[in-house]
């Protein structure tokens, strides 16, 4: 082969490679000019409970604000029914896109799998953990016809009658709220299991519950009526609802400290870079004063973290709440 063909045969293989690096460094920035898009499209969030409950209020202001900010809209889907379970797995079985959210709560995420022996889903490795949005505390109530005028009182006079203790369904925060006290109390109970919270707030306001252990926001407008005593909170601190209300750990029952929380989470194996703008546009909202009240109003304190704090939380509640079905001896439903 003479010099100038070898020459000519090199030049041609440089352009060759440098066409083959060009096109490999564009085909590798495609994907972060489009996440740094997101959202191109509406985003539905679907939040497994009904409309006008805590979670479902706080999913809307959220939904409000980042519709403001991302010029895209944002759905709240309601997809309530078998405790939050068919909004979970409907998202676990979406595109992992960004496009379809879950507005997790605890009960789907860190309780269930300690208390269904199945799930249609596997809360650790079907979601990504983008942030904890809010925290709402739990208080602790009984008929106004009691004895019992605060919870000295009301463990008195349930370690001698063993009341009948509504909750929300077997199996939840309220469930476990109500065998925590009796155990830390030295009392009997029998947890009464209503379908729907608003029918156990009215099983206590009837007098055919001796207690419940409700969420903050649904029981304040009670209490403030006269209608139910509110005897204890679950929070680290009072709540802002109900200021006159002490809580359990000022009452010196320390293991009564918990709160429900609700996050935002997507489908595994969605793009870092759509999680992190996520997260960013979440804690941005949080900080916003008009979401914070809107929040408050809701009996919600917003919380807002990273995503790597978010994880962590996440199985720190995960083997609180393992620790605490099994003290209780709760057997596993089907």
């Amino acid at each position: 082969m003479t010099s100038e063909a070898i020459r000519a045969m090199c030049k041609h293989m440089a352009s060759s490679h440098a066409a083959t690096v060009g096109i490999f460094v564009l085909t590798a920035a495609l994907p972060l000019v489009a996440h740094a898009e997101y959202p191109e499209k509406p985003v539905r969030i679907v939040v497994g409970f009904a409309a006008g409950t805590a979670p479902d209020i706080a999913a809307r202001v959220l939904a409000q604000k980042l519709q403001a900010q991302w010029g895209k809209g944002v759905v709240v889907d309601n997809k309530d029914g078998a405790a939050g379970f068919l909004a979970a797995q409907e998202v676990a079985r979406s595109p992992a896109d960004g496009y379809t959210l879950l507005f997790g709560a605890v009960a789907q995420i860190s309780i269930a799998p300690n208390t269904y022996k199945k799930l249609p889903y596997d809360p650790q490795k079907d979601f990504a953990p983008i942030a904890q949005v809010a925290n709402l505390d739990f208080v602790m109530v009984a008929p106004t016809t009691l004895p019992a005028k605060n919870l000295k009182d009301y463990v008195s006079w349930a370690q001698k009658e063993s009341p009948m203790m509504g909750t929300f369904g077997a199996g939840t925060m309220g469930h476990f709220g109500a065998a925590m006290l009796a155990s830390a109390a030295n009392f009997k109970m029998e947890p009464v299991h209503y379908r729907r919270t608003g029918d156990a707030m009215t099983g206590v306001i009837n007098g055919d519950a001796q207690g419940l252990f409700s969420s903050v926001a649904l029981a304040t407008p009670y209490i403030t009526a006269g209608k139910i005593t509110g005897l204890a909170t679950t929070g680290a601190s009072r709540s802002a609802l109900l200021p006159q209300v002490p809580t359990f750990k000022e009452l010196g029952y320390q293991d009564l400290d918990f709160t429900s929380w609700v996050g935002m989470f997507a489908p595994a194996k969605t793009p870092a870079p759509i999680l992190d703008k996520i997260n960013a546009d979440i804690v941005r909202v949080l900080k916003d004063s008009d979401s914070q009240q809107a929040l408050g109003k809701a009996g919600f304190t917003p919380a807002g973290s990273n995503r790597p704090d978010f994880e962590a939380f996440i199985q720190r509640e995960n083997v609180r709440w393992a620790n605490v079905v099994r003290t209780t001896g709760f057997k596993a439903l089907d």
